[in-house]
């Protein structure tokens, strides 16, 4: 069987991604299955899956979600995932199913749009508030003054307090619990502000601040905000692996196949797995005989043989024939289960890093609070009790050190650097991987998928006779194994034409075999066809009484693997290959690529424990990997990087995706965080020489509260500016 042809996706050329929002909240009346699709990336991707399959007998609705990467299907009870999945297979759509129950419910970007809302209409106060004031400022007196400052108050009022609500919410949960925050001396800077401007006009004062507050609020938001996009992109990756797990299964009761919840499975149980379907639970064969895609849990390249007596794992896809498993584990005791546990307790274990600004911040809090209130009892002993004067004046070193700048330093440089590396093919979507990144020195790459392209490809064609190879082909396009896929395809560009072999009868587990002229053919394990077994990767041909031919497969290195690999080598750092496949193949690609340090036969936890040694002496680890296998290792280690072609679980336990094929940015990755660092570190140092200067001015009494304000916001912009030269 040929592999299905690879989407087009013609808009990919013409147009970015165009989204359709998530699918419709109404509750569906029959059936609703859940499906993730790896390589959907584009509007006619979301085109090409949803005609497809709601053109399928059953099927009333189709949505995908491109941000998620799923497709929710609205059916009728017969409709079953396998089915869906076999469809999108045959346009050339990877696609597995999801569990509803363990995904939870996907919000909108209500955060986000709230943000935005706020931050729109503290900027129209604010520019109308400033026109008013500039009406003060030329010279307004008396009861005109009085009626721009209250027609100001009636702005401003409102609007800080709408604004300021994410400030004042979390100085208030941060008081609760008896610590100083960033925002306690925000929210203090905004109400004290807000509250001397009202006293100041009630006595038809000459100064009001309302200008001060509503600025203050208006770039405090930005900053909030670009912090918040930067943070919006990560998910659960131990979710996303929950919800790989098959949710339903076909299990034999009194000699009936009865399709049953996984959660009602128990060991001991027979479940029946079909060809392409995947393992539901952790078992033994006890019927039949097939071959077991091992390479999302374990990234071995090659499919394994599983007969009676074989171990299979929850999460391994059947491929040939029908499997009949005794359960010795089922639900949250499955191996994939466990993966996602480790997972969990790693992304616990990471988000743990405490970032510069939070370390600033820690600091720089307590500090703000301790120079206002000192500089109120200062000015109230100096002036004689005038609780006006020494307010006004606390207000203004308040106002003067609110850490706008310093809220600004991590965000804008992040803002910065993302849109820099997403040029370059790569999407940040935590905020303190930069940070995480810089700090790297030892680099961990998975194999398959990752430096390879995992699809084998044959390479010595070239030694085998044209008619060997008719004959090769005729047996390779009968099968659906990934050696035999991929010796048909490039027997096709070749412009080999098949044999005509007739009576074509594939052997689970083994191999294909067929008549060619009156002789038995045979393609296959080295063993069932007579040949001597070797230490690569191979398929055997057979051709009569004629001596078994070997037919050699390499996997196809990344475009750019060796370039990233010499880079990171370049860079002084020390760069490992771990992987899951067998040593011969690892061996191979660590001498292809250069690559000293490399182990192979790792399962998952191997993984999760070289990260947990490397760490133990001192390296700051990062880790490039696709599958189910690396997931743990990916959200362990201190910084990670996973393709686009990942599974989902996998892109969601890094902090980096790398969008295109090419592996080569990931090397420019690291370059780039490192400049980052420098420029927070410069921010933090701008914002450090302008508190320096500005704060004694404000204690001595020489900087109104609005003169605070500018004096805020041009450090602000500074730190801006300086976050912009990363581009």
């Amino acid at each position: 069987m040929d592999l299905p042809a690879a989407s087009a996706c013609p808009a990919c050329l013409a147009a970015p991604a165009a989204e359709r929002l998530a699918a419709a909240a109404a509750a569906p009346r029959e059936a609703r299955l859940f499906l993730s699709l790896p390589t959907a990336h584009c509007a006619a991707c979301i085109s090409d899956v949803e005609r497809a399959l709601s053109a399928t007998p059953g099927v009333r609705s189709a949505r995908v979600n491109l941000t998620l990467k799923r497709v929710a299907v609205e059916a009728e009870p017969e409709v079953t995932a396998e089915g869906l999945v076999a469809v999108l297979d045959r346009i050339g759509y990877e696609a597995h199913e999801l569990d509803p129950g363990a995904l939870l419910v996907t919000e909108t970007d209500r955060r986000g749009r709230d943000l935005l809302m706020r931050i729109g209409v503290s900027g129209f106060a604010m520019m109308n508030v400033m026109l008013l004031s500039v009406a003060v400022w030329s010279g307004a007196e008396a009861a005109t003054r009085d009626l721009f400052h209250w027609i100001s108050a009636a702005i401003a009022l409102p609007t800080v307090v709408f604004a300021g609500q994410p400030f004042f919410s979390s100085a208030w949960t941060a008081l609760k619990a008896g610590r100083l925050g960033m925002d306690v001396p925000i929210s203090l800077a905004l109400i004290l502000a807000s509250a001397i401007s009202v006293y100041e006009t009630m006595q038809s004062g000459r100064h009001a601040y309302f200008d001060a507050a509503v600025m203050l609020s208006f770039f405090l938001l930005v900053g909030r905000y670009l912090d918040y996009r930067t943070r919006a992109a990560a998910r659960s990756a131990a979710e996303e692996l929950a919800a790989l797990e098959v949710p339903r299964a076909v299990v034999l009761r009194e000699g009936a196949e009865v399709t049953v919840p996984v959660a009602e499975i128990a060991p001991g149980d027979l479940v029946l797995v079909r060809p392409g379907a995947r393992m539901p639970v952790d078992g033994t064969v006890t019927h039949g005989s097939s071959e077991i895609d091992r390479s999302f849990l374990t990234g071995e390249s090659l499919p394994a043989w599983a007969g009676v007596g074989s171990a299979v794992l929850a999460g391994e896809v059947n491929l040939t024939g029908p499997l009949t498993v005794q359960v010795t584990a089922a639900g949250r005791d499955t191996s994939l289960h466990r993966m996602a546990d480790l997972v969990a307790m790693a992304e616990s274990a990471r988000n743990r890093y405490t970032s510069l600004a939070d370390r600033a911040a820690r600091l720089y809090s307590p500090g703000v609070h301790v120079l206002a209130f000192g500089s109120f009892l200062g000015w109230l002993q100096i002036s004689g009790g005038d609780i006006r004067l020494a307010l006004n004046i606390a207000a203004a070193v308040l106002i003067i050190t609110c850490p706008c700048a310093l809220g600004l330093a991590v965000p804008a440089v992040v803002t910065a650097a993302s849109g820099k590396l997403f040029r370059k093919g790569l999407l940040i979507k935590d905020s303190t991987a930069l940070e995480r990144l810089a700090e790297v020195d030892t680099v961990v790459f998975d194999k398959t998928g990752t430096l390879t392209m995992g699809a084998p490809e044959p390479v010595n064609l070239d030694a085998l006779a044209r008619a060997d190879l008719e004959v090769a082909a005729a047996l390779a396009n009968a099968s659906a194994h990934p050696l035999a896929r991929a010796l048909a395809e490039a027997a096709r560009e070749l412009g080999i034409r098949p044999a005509n072999v007739t009576a074509l009868r594939e052997v689970p587990g083994y191999g294909i075999e067929g008549q060619w002229r009156g002789q038995l053919v045979r393609l296959g394990r080295a063993a069932w066809v007579g040949a001597a077994p070797g230490s690569v990767t191979a398929t055997h041909l057979k051709v009569g009484p004629w001596p078994a031919l070997s037919i050699t497969f390499a996997d196809r290195l990344r475009p750019g693997a060796a370039e990233a690999v010499a880079a990171f080598q370049s860079q002084g750092k020390a760069v490992h290959l771990v992987s899951g496949d067998v040593p011969g193949a690892v061996r191979e690609l660590a001498d292809r690529l250069g690559i000293t340090e490399w182990r192979a036969e790792a399962l998952p936890a191997n993984k999760v424990a070289l990260i947990a040694e490397l760490s133990a002496q001192g390296r700051k680890v990062l880790m490039v990997g696709d599958g189910l296998n690396d997931t743990a290792a990916l959200a362990a280690a201190h910084a990670s990087i996973s393709p686009a072609s990942a599974l989902d679980a996998a892109r969601a336990a890094s902090d980096i995706v790398l969008l295109g094929g090419d592996l080569s940015p990931v090397a420019d990755a690291v370059r780039v965080a490192v400049k980052a660092r420098r420029r927070i570190k410069e921010n933090f140092t701008i914002s450090l020489l302008y508190n320096l200067v500005a704060v004694p001015i404000a204690i001595a009494g020489l900087a109104t509260p609005l003169a605070a304000a500018l004096a805020m916001s041009l450090s602000s912009i500074t730190v801006s500016l300086n976050a912009l030269r990363l581009k």
